[in-house]
């Protein structure tokens, strides 16, 4: 409880001093404001998206309809008008005629009519396997491109769509969506959704569904992080290194030291430069300053050459320990420690918020042959086939 309350006025103090050496404002970096009393919604921060272009596949995607375009006589907006007065005569939307219009949508406008497409073909088709292809990630990636965020979460969450979005990859593309805009609470909506439609959580679902509570940062919030994780463990899944980090970061949001802690302890590999900025602040926050100041030690090493990449460190997370050593034998030692950081370029204005939101870089991707052909081998003519595939 004494702890509690030290750290409690150590981030109060710190939170000062970020506000007189820091270019950002304070409620926008994670250490900053944790812990400090009637915080709550004030960590923003960095709006960026958390999946990597593997997930998203929007290049891919944009290179597709670019394909599809050539597919259609006449313009892209004659065959979405034809496709609009087909349904007005109530026939029935054909696969091949819904995919090719998911292809060829350039606008807000186009999306309207491939929206009632989508439901006029849920309903003529909902108890019908859709077969190996499936429309969710197409028309979640659509929304993604047109920054249609609203759109794609009212169509997954509506009831009367239960059945279509079948897949993690919709899902996840749409809180994506709704994490790069900052609309947290509509992304918990749709995690509720998928979990009541039986949608199994993957590993980019559970690193966006505690990214998601970490940003609401509520009591119920820091309940459901907890309830995650503790599924993923009890069923073995995997639990990426990203997801561990939201969570040990909004343990220390919601003042729970020793659950950070813990969370930390279980990620395999901590060599990253977000868990190594992690793990001085769990070891300041803690009172092991020595240890915290090994680990900034052991970074400042002899020249090395450009191509080697440097540990850094965020200046909050320097603060933090600065703050920790002040008045202590210790404190000039962390002063010789962070001043030879700094010289190197080793001290980053980058909080631990903007390390967190981030998108990985994804896997690099290997020559395919088989998938890099455009040219039949038979007929040495442009292959159609895969032009239209999910």
């Amino acid at each position: 409880m004494v702890q509690s309350v030290d750290n409690m006025a150590l981030l109060v103090k710190l939170a000062g001093k970020c506000c007189r050496s820091l270019p950002f404002e304070p409620s926008k970096g994670l250490l900053c404001g944790v812990l400090q009393s009637g915080w709550i919604e004030g960590c923003v921060g960095a709006k960026r998206h958390l999946l990597s272009e593997d997930v998203i596949k929007l290049q891919e995607f944009q290179q597709r309809k670019l394909a599809a375009s050539h597919l259609v006589t006449g313009s892209e907006g004659n065959y979405i008008q034809l496709l609009k007065q087909k349904m007005q005569r109530n026939e029935l939307i054909l696969r091949e005629e819904l995919k090719l219009l998911l292809h060829i949508c350039q606008s807000a406008d186009d999306m309207l009519i491939a929206k009632e497409a989508v439901y006029r073909y849920h309903k003529e088709n909902s108890n019908l396997l859709y077969g190996d292809f499936k429309f969710g990630p197409l028309f979640m990636r659509l929304c993604y491109e047109l920054g249609l965020e609203g759109m794609a979460a009212a169509t997954i969450t509506d009831k009367n769509m239960k059945g279509f979005f079948i897949d993690a990859t919709s899902y996840n593309i749409t809180i994506d969506m709704l994490f790069i805009k900052g609309s947290y609470e509509s992304a918990m909506e749709v995690l509720i959704v998928m979990r009541n439609q039986s949608v199994p959580f993957n590993k980019d679902t559970v690193t966006l569904a505690i990214a998601t509570c970490y940003k609401l940062n509520t009591a119920e919030s820091y309940s459901i992080c907890s309830a995650v994780i503790e599924e993923q463990q009890s069923r073995g899944f995997f639990i990426p290194r990203h997801a561990y980090c939201f969570a040990v970061a909004l343990a220390l949001r919601q003042n729970d030291l020793e659950k950070a802690k813990s969370l930390y302890s279980q990620i395999m590999s901590t060599d990253s430069k977000l868990c190594q900025n992690f793990k001085v602040v769990i070891l300041a926050m803690s009172g092991d300053v020595a240890d915290a100041i090994s680990i900034l030690s052991a970074a400042v090493l002899p020249k090395r050459p450009n191509f080697v990449k440097k540990p850094e460190f965020s200046q909050e997370v320097v603060n933090l320990l600065r703050l920790r050593c002040e008045g202590q034998p210790c404190q000039m030692k962390v002063e010789e420690i962070v001043t030879q950081l700094e010289a190197a370029g080793q001290v980053t204005l980058q909080t631990l918020d903007d390390m967190l939101c981030r998108a990985p870089t994804g896997k690099r991707k290997q020559m395919q042959m088989e998938e890099e052909r455009r040219v039949s081998r038979r007929t040495l003519k442009p292959l159609q086939s895969a032009l239209l595939s999910e």
